[in-house]
């Protein structure tokens, strides 16, 4: 453990380290097994359906289903939705940007990942979101080393959000993960400079900026209690990756294919 004011902070083990990366990788390669059903016409409830059986036939389940009483196996949030979407019987339309959020437990270790699809041919105003939203993952991530403050994740992605006009949702932030879905420390994604606890070589995290066009707030839909969405029905954009702080940097778990 790694103590910082109070908060225990796991360090994990080599081999949990590879248990969460192969758990990691799994939950990146059902992204990528969706990119050809993310297309007009299509249900979200299809698309959970069809992440719960990739999770399931690859000897995992997917760790939203139950979860404080979730009652799908993946996020789907569309256009002004800005995370924790219930899959149901929205229909994607032409034009529609889409997080797809998945986390798998494989044979007990988690792994946390999402990304934005486009459904055809979106907007310059959304496509400018989307890249903001990668962009600002990137600074996180290159803030991951050892020896750095956590909150230096915070300050440089809000610093690139904002110079671009965007802002970011502080209401929702990344945590730690691995052994359960959400663990210490919290990986807020508007930070003080140079605030929070020192990284350390074993800890595993999540960077999840969630990117508005407009307000940062949030509000959440008292029918469901889950599906947040921005104060102002304007687009909101977000990117994730787990993240390992090595010893001499860091490793993006779910960066199978070299997106980051």
């Amino acid at each position: 453990m790694w103590y910082f004011c109070g908060v225990a902070i796991r360090i994990k083990t080599p081999e949990q380290i590879e248990g969460i990366r192969r758990s990691s990788q799994l939950a990146a390669k059902t992204l990528k097994h969706l990119e050809p059903f993310v297309k007009e016409g299509v249900k979200t409830r299809d698309l959970d359906r069809i992440v719960e059986e990739f999770v399931r036939d690859h000897g995992a389940v997917p760790a939203t289903k139950g979860y404080k009483g979730y009652p799908a196996s993946c996020c789907i949030s569309p256009n002004d939705v800005i995370c924790h979407g219930i899959p149901g019987d929205y229909v994607l339309r032409y034009g529609d940007i889409v997080n797809i959020d998945v986390t798998t437990i494989l044979d007990g270790f988690y792994g946390d990942t999402c990304r934005m699809y486009a459904v055809r041919e979106i907007s310059e105003y959304a496509q400018r979101l989307l890249d903001t939203a990668r962009a600002c993952l990137r600074a996180g991530i290159d803030q991951c080393y050892p020896e750095n403050h956590l909150g230096n994740i915070g300050y440089h992605i809000n610093a690139l959000a904002t110079s671009h006009g965007y802002s970011v949702v502080y209401e929702f932030c990344g945590h730690g993960v691995g052994i359960e879905f959400h663990e210490d420390p919290e990986v807020a994604h508007t930070a003080a400079k140079n605030s929070g606890p020192i990284m350390k070589p074993g800890m595993i995290f999540t960077i999840e900026p969630m990117i508005n066009a407009g307000k940062a707030r949030a509000k959440v839909d008292r029918k469901d209690g889950w599906t947040a969405r921005t104060i102002d029905g304007k687009l909101s954009a977000q990117y994730e990756h787990t993240i390992l702080i090595t010893e001499t940097g860091c490793e993006a778990l779910t960066d199978v294919y070299g997106d980051y």
